[in-house]
């Protein structure tokens, strides 16, 4: 089943995990974004990636021609911070966007809406809640983007920037959901608890997850 694995590679290794992060998405952190999170199940991407996953075991990937990105967006709706302000957020959902579109058109046509025969694509930025054990929370704002501290050294802590997604894979002639996934990742360090997270921090994520996408479906149309 090529959307399968194709599916699949929306959770791609986390870049720069700690041992004191999960890899896989907790129940506790789901946002609410997807229809039903019941028949998740853990299983690993082509690319390695441990991630919560399920497809519809029905689905007949020979019904579809094209695929209709939706525009992404974040679930719940963030308040910007000092330390993650607006420009930030706009900037990860509009490269979001653009990553997904530009990785998915090397796979399959771009349709400019749902019909018969398309997939429809509909992906969030989404609530996740994190905090490191033996420190208190930092700070964050409801949208998977967190600053958790990792290490201490001479008094100064270094922070990793965390972003997490949810995506339902929709038949775009009736909406029956096809397939569901979560995943999350790991971006640049900051070098402090002061410093501004920028949107430069988590595009090596976006980058990494829309890539494998479409490296995934090349290799499964060579079978």
């Amino acid at each position: 089943m090529k959307l399968r694995l194709m599916i699949s590679t929306l959770c791609v290794a986390s870049l720069g995990m700690t041992g004191c992060a999960s890899k896989i998405t907790q129940p506790d952190e789901y946002s609410g974004f997807l229809s039903d999170y019941s028949q998740l199940k853990e299983a690993k991407s082509p690319s390695g990636a441990e991630v919560m996953r399920w497809v519809d075991p029905q689905l007949d990937l020979s019904r579809y021609r094209a695929v209709y990105v939706e525009p992404t967006q974040f679930y719940p709706k963030p308040q910007a911070t000092a330390k993650i302000p607006e420009s930030t957020l706009r900037g990860i959902n509009d490269y979001f966007n653009q990553a997904l579109k530009r990785e998915l058109v090397k796979s399959l046509p771009l349709a400019q809406g749902p019909g018969p025969g398309v997939i429809v694509v509909r992906a969030a930025i989404t609530a996740v809640s994190s905090k490191t054990e033996g420190l208190k929370p930092y700070e964050f704002v409801p949208v998977a983007l967190v600053a958790a501290a990792v290490s201490t050294g001479a008094g100064i802590r270094d922070q990793e920037t965390t972003l997490g997604t949810e995506a339902q894979f929709l038949d775009g002639a009736d909406g029956k959901v096809l397939a569901q996934v979560v995943r999350k990742g790991i971006g640049k360090p900051l070098s402090n608890d002061s410093q501004v997270m920028t949107a430069g921090d988590v595009k090596s994520v976006i980058d990494g997850w829309a890539s494998d996408l479409h490296q995934s479906y090349v290799k499964l149309k060579r079978h």
